[in-house]
């Protein structure tokens, strides 16, 4: 099976299918995807998508970004959410390179779990109960606020904490496209080095950081997003085989 989905216009179009978990069963392949923003799809990039029978679309982005640069396509059986899960606004682009990319993007994505925990629940109760098609949830780039929802979802369902780790990193292959998209839009390279950057370092330091806060990631769940065994359990139901 096929892990990235090659668009034209998106470069971080991912399926969450086959990673294993510890009870030996493995996430279903074609069920679960990520993605950067799907506003920009198009043409035949927008064939591409609807062949893919994608019933559910959480968008994780600010309203305002919505506002400029486009959502999803409204298409007869697409079911929308807008969930925001970042409440504290910051320009990555415009960052010094003296700022250090593990370490900040760690403290960023452990603010996202303080402040999203609303949305953050709403998102796990959506694609638990989406019904017999895939879900496809995406923020602008598909790294870090996408990065850190599927962080949790795949926890959540035992996959290992070094396939969580690793499916994070994988953006890394496509951050090229996404610096050649923020070019062609701004005239210039973004200010900051790690900008579209997604080494495994700030995954395993902000899930370092959440055990060390909770015990676990199932423990900030249960603790912080008030998630139960019952809607864990719906979604490895749903999600795997």
């Amino acid at each position: 099976m096929t892990r990235h989905i090659v668009f034209s216009r998106l470069h971080n179009f991912r399926d969450l299918g086959g990673y294993h978990t510890h009870d030996g069963r493995s996430v279903r392949w074609g069920w679960l995807y990520r993605s950067d923003s799907l506003g920009k799809l198009h043409g035949e990039d927008w064939e591409r998508f609807l062949a893919l029978g994608v019933g559910t679309v959480i968008d994780l982005r600010y309203p305002w970004e919505i506002e400029r640069a486009g959502r999803v396509p409204e298409s007869d059986g697409l079911d929308y959410h807008n969930l925001s899960v970042e409440h504290r606004p910051y320009r990555q682009e415009a960052l010094g390179a003296d700022v250090e990319l593990g370490r900040f993007l760690a403290g960023k994505y452990a603010e996202v779990a303080a402040d999203g925990v609303a949305e953050l629940r709403r998102a796990l109760e959506v694609i638990a109960s989406a019904g017999d098609a895939p879900v496809v949830f995406h923020c602008a780039s598909g790294k870090d606020r996408t990065g850190l929802l599927a962080a949790l979802i795949l926890s959540l369902l035992g996959v290992s904490e070094d396939d969580v780790v690793a499916d994070f990193a994988l953006t890394e292959l496509a951050t090229e496209g996404l610096v050649a998209d923020w070019l062609a839009e701004n005239g210039r390279l973004p200010r900051w080095p790690g900008f579209g950057r997604a080494p495994a370092e700030i995954m395993r330091l902000f899930l370092v950081g959440l055990a060390a806060e909770h015990g676990s990631v199932h423990g900030y769940a249960r603790d912080r997003l008030g998630v139960d065994e019952e809607l864990i359990n719906t979604l490895k139901k749903r999600l795997l085989i």
